[in-house]
Order: C-alpha cells, then structure tokens, then sequence
C-alpha cells in the first residue's frame, strides 16, 4: 500500500516535481488544482491533466504494460546471451533471475524516496532502464570477444558483468512499481486494494507479451543484439511520452527539457548503435572465431559458424560458440567415436547428432552396412553439412550416399517410437554432457530407451566429455549406463598437439590443459582461456563389450589396437567408483 506523502511543515518549499510545486516563474503552480472532493492542494489532490482522468488512468497502465514487456525481455535476453556464452543456462538462469529479483527489492525501496517527485523520477528512470538495458546485450558481448580469452580478472569479465546487469536492470525495475502507483493515484484517486490490482494485473500481461515476444519475435527476426536495442528505443519513447505528455504539469520547464534532452541522446544512442549492430557481430565474429570466418547462420537451434577453408587453412565448426570440429584433427576424434563400435554385426546404423556428417563418414568406411539413420536436431545444420562445398568435402559427401537417412528432431521423441531391437550399433555424438540442454540425452531413462532399441548383439558408444578435466561427469555417464542395463568399458584421446606431427597426440594427465585458444572437440564450454585436450568415450553393449577394432574394415588413421589397449588403461586410472546414475528428474551433471 502506498503511503501518503507527509504534509510539509509551514513555511518550506514544496518539491521540484510535484503536482503541488511552484510555479514556472516562482507563483503558484499551474498544476495545482483542487482535489476530487474539492479541498486544497494536498497528499490527496490529483494532477491536472490534459485529458480526461479516465484516459488518463488507461494511458498510465499502458505505460505500465510495456514497460513491464520492456523489462522481462531485458531478463530474458541477459539470461539468453550469458548461456550462449558462458554455457550452463539452468545456473545462469538461475543467477540473472535470482540477482534481479532482489535487485528489484532494493530498488522499490528506493523509490520511496521519490514519491515526492514521482513524474520525474519515472521519466529519468526509464531514460536510464532503456540505455542499460538496451545495451546490455551488446556490451556483454563485446567483454566476451574482446577479453574472454585473457587471463585474470578478464578471464571472468562476461560473468563480473553479466551480475553487474542483472543487478542494475533489478533496481531500475524494481524502482518502477511505486513511482507507477503514485502517478496512477495521482490521476485518480482510489482505494489502494483497486489500485495496486490494477497496476499488478496490467504488468503482468506485459511481462506475458514480452516473454512470448522475445522468442517467437524479437529472436528470431531481429537477433539478441538488435532484439535488445529496440527494446529500449520503445522503452525509453514511452517512458517519455508519458510523463512528458500526461504529466508535464507536474515539472518545471527545465525539468522538462532536461527530461527531453536525457531522452533525445538516449534514442541517439541506441539508434546509432542499432545501425552499427552488423558491423560490430562482425567484427565481434571475428575476435571471437579469428579472420577467415566463411559462413555464420543463426538457426532455430543454434549459431553454426565456419573458419577456413580458405588459403589452405583447416575448416573450422563451431556451434553456439564451441568448436565441433577440427578440420585438421577431425579424424581422431570421429575414427574414435566410430570404429570401436563397428566391431561385429553393423548392417543398421543409428547416428544421434553428427549433423555435420563427420561419424557418418566413418560409419560408410566399413563394409556391410546397409543403412544410416541421422537424428539432428538441427535442420540447417545437416542441410549445411550437405551443402557446404568445404564441410561437404570434409565429410566425403556422407548424405549423398543413398544408404543414409537423415531427419531431423529430438532424440528423445524419436527413440520412444522406435521399435525394439532395430539397430546393430547407436553412435552418440552429442554435445558435452555439462551443457544443460544435452543433460536428458545423458539420463537412465534415455539409455533404457536406447537399451531397447539395440539388437541383441548390438553396441552402443557414447561421447561423455573429456575425462581428464571432468571425471566426475564423465564417469556419472558411466554409472547411468550401468544403471540403464548397459555395461561399459571406457577409452579416451588426446588430441593433436598443435603443429605437431601428423602421429604426435597430446596424452593429458588429470591436471591437463591446452594453451589459450580453441580447444578441438565438442567440450569446450565458452571462451575458457585454458580448455582441456581430449575426449572420453564409453562402449556398451547388453553384455560386457570387447574394445577392438573391426579386422575387415579399412584401417584407420590415427587408431591402433595397441593405441586402443592404451586409451583404456588411461582412462581406467582415472575411474570414480560408487556415482549414483544421472535421470532426469535428478540431473547429476
């Protein structure tokens, strides 16, 4: 309940913005009328306005409905970006929303304090809300381009501001709600119940209208940059039009062309940099993933970006910021995946991921294979990797093979109606299992559905994420196949050491790391300035599973059976017994 204002003691000044303020030129103010009821200028008198207070009342809850859109696309967008960048969403979710909330507690406190000057205060705010809030997506960005790969306090720079954000975005919110309820019942006077229901009911249609806006509008058809400036252009130009045009009686003429010039640089601002926004993803693009960025494509899915190719560099995938592949040391990591695997019966194969046609190549390798089934999740992706004239030729044109099936969807789903023992080998080549969204494609219950899609005699291999740098993880996924009725054995590989020779690979110890940069495979998880080298994978089967290689298949590359015998033994030494399986109810990544 908003409490009224105090009367002022005889004798002192009234406030600078309100209603009952001097006026213009040191007489009484113009805005000064009398009450509803009649009575003297007051705590309980309502602002002379140019419209009707009916108009007036709808005016001030529309202000308040987008305004309210305005800040939860604010939320979301810092929420969207910090998992795109720094990876994890449930734990950045969590952290924007939770820092926000008690930010907003500090800043209604606050506001007490400019009750008394409440027009003004709103409209200085909302200036303030739509330059921070519009900009934010940008700056983040451009801390994580520019300095996400140094080390120090930098290193941490996305996620030092990603808080900072939040924090600010918080109290300018939070400052709102009470600078709202004194202007709605400065309009009109009402019961404070009916008030605050009024003013409650109209932001939370706003905040449903901006939550459903900024997914299914402003990101897809305006990208998280300019999604986020225009956010605070309408921001600001309501905010403005507001006070300005329903309560410019309530300020004092210079009052009003501060407000008005505050918002002018405002619109400048964010109009400048939406123009610019092409040019700095850019340039942004390019201190991120280097010079010889090829294609860049922001799917329903994902971004997918190629480095190279070009000038004889290695072609480079990176999807929403990490890199997939690794032209130059591709085959490790995808004849690892696969090869193992092929050893007995593999007429049917069923590829989860692998949209880039790197584990289907080697799948193709092997003599007696009669048919590939592809589930991608992303569309665009597989439609690249078939397309692409580099990443196509990287994958040997996989998809033109007539043997191949793709199709596109959730893993999940797809399995569920899949009939039982369909398939003689499942290759999982799949994100990381510490990004969240891959976190239920690591779970007991999605290996029971795997478990039964598997012919009798059919084996199942998994990509679990580097072992070294995330035992923990990786041998979760190991006890979660166990759970699931799939024994295991586990094997891991360096990668190559970085202008190494062709047959140098890089052996981490548990304390492992690689220099500054990209690091090759699926886990790198944003822009760690010293990301860990290698991968771990499990081979199941029904029965305890022999790891060799298939003896009437071409040989690979880079794997050996003596490299093989090897990979296990180091991978063996790194086991921690006793992990309790991961589901998904409770998620243990």
């Amino acid at each position: 309940m908003i409490e009224p204002h105090a009367p002022a003691p005889p004798g002192s000044p009234p406030s600078w913005g309100d209603a009952c303020g001097p006026g213009e030129a040191g007489g009484s103010s113009d805005a000064c009328g009398p009450g509803e009821a009649g009575g003297p200028c007051g705590p309980e008198a309502t602002a002379r306005l140019p419209v009707r207070p009916a108009v007036g009342r709808f005016l001030v809850l529309a202000g308040v409905f987008v305004c309210a859109a305005c800040g939860l696309v604010y939320e979301l967008e810092l929420v969207a970006l910090a998992s795109y960048l720094i990876g994890d969403s449930v734990t950045q979710a969590s952290v924007v929303l939770s820092v926000m909330v008690f930010a907003m507690g500090l800043g209604s406190l606050a506001a007490k304090r400019l009750r008394g000057l409440a027009a003004a205060g709103f409209g200085a705010l909302e200036a303030v809300l739509a330059l921070v809030g519009g900009s934010s997506a940008m700056v983040l960005y451009a801390v994580f381009a520019w300095t996400g790969g140094w080390g120090g306090l930098w290193a941490d720079g996305p996620r030092i501001l990603l808080v900072a954000f939040s924090l600010a975005i918080g109290v300018l919110i939070g400052a709102e709600v009470p600078l709202l309820m004194e202007l709605i019942q400065r309009v009109r006077r009402q019961d404070p119940g009916g008030a605050v229901a009024d003013l409650f009911a109209a932001d939370y249609v706003g905040a449903l209208v901006g939550g459903l806006a900024f997914p299914f509008v402003l990101l897809p058809f305006l990208g998280q940059l300019t999604g986020a400036l225009l956010t605070g252009t309408v921001n600001a130009a309501v905010g403005a039009a507001l006070v300005l045009g329903l309560f410019r009686r309530d300020l004092t003429r210079r009052a009003r062309w501060l407000l008005l010039a505050a918002n002018v640089v405002v619109l400048a601002l964010l109009a400048t940099a939406t123009v610019l926004a092409d040019d700095f993803e850019r340039a942004a693009r390019q201190a991120v993933y280097g010079q010889d960025v090829r294609v860049a494509v922001r799917t329903d899915v994902q971004e997918v970006v190629l480095t190279g190719d070009t000038d004889g560099r290695p072609l480079d995938l990176f999807l929403d910021g990490r890199l997939r592949v690794r032209g130059s040391d591709d085959g490790r990591y995808h004849e690892a995946l696969v090869h193992p695997a092929m050893n007995g019966p593999h007429a049917r194969v069923l590829v989860l991921g692998g949209g880039d046609g790197l584990a289907v190549r080697e799948v193709l390798r092997h003599p007696g294979v009669r048919r590939v089934d592809v589930v991608e999740l992303d569309p665009q992706l597989a439609r690249l990797a078939r397309h692409d004239p580099g990443l196509s030729a990287l994958n040997e044109h996989a998809y033109g093979d007539a043997r191949v099936h793709a199709g596109t969807g959730d893993a999940f789903r797809r399995l569920r109606s899949t009939p039982s023992a369909t398939y003689d080998v499942v290759i999982s080549d799949l994100p990381d299992p510490a990004v969240t969204a891959s976190t239920k494609l690591y779970s007991q219950e999605f290996y029971g559905l795997l478990r039964r899609v598997l012919a009798p005699d059919g084996r199942l291999v998994v990509h679990a994420g580097p072992v070294s740098a995330h035992p923990r993880a990786f041998w979760t996924v190991d006890a979660t196949l166990r759970a699931a009725g799939l024994p295991t054995v586990a094997y891991r590989v360096g990668a190559r050491d970085p202008g190494a020779g062709p047959d140098a690979t890089s052996e981490p110890g548990p304390d492992a790391t690689s220099e500054p940069g990209p690091t090759p495979g699926p886990d790198r998880t944003g822009a760690v300035p010293r990301a860990p080298r290698g991968w771990g994978f499990l081979l199941a089967a029904r029965t305890p599973p022999v790891l060799r290689l298939d003896p009437a298949a071409p040989r690979p590359r880079t794997l050996t059976p003596d490299s093989l015998a090897r990979d296990a033994r180091d991978a063996a030494r790194t086991r921690i017994p006793g992990l309790p399986p991961s589901t998904l109810v409770h998620p243990r990544y």
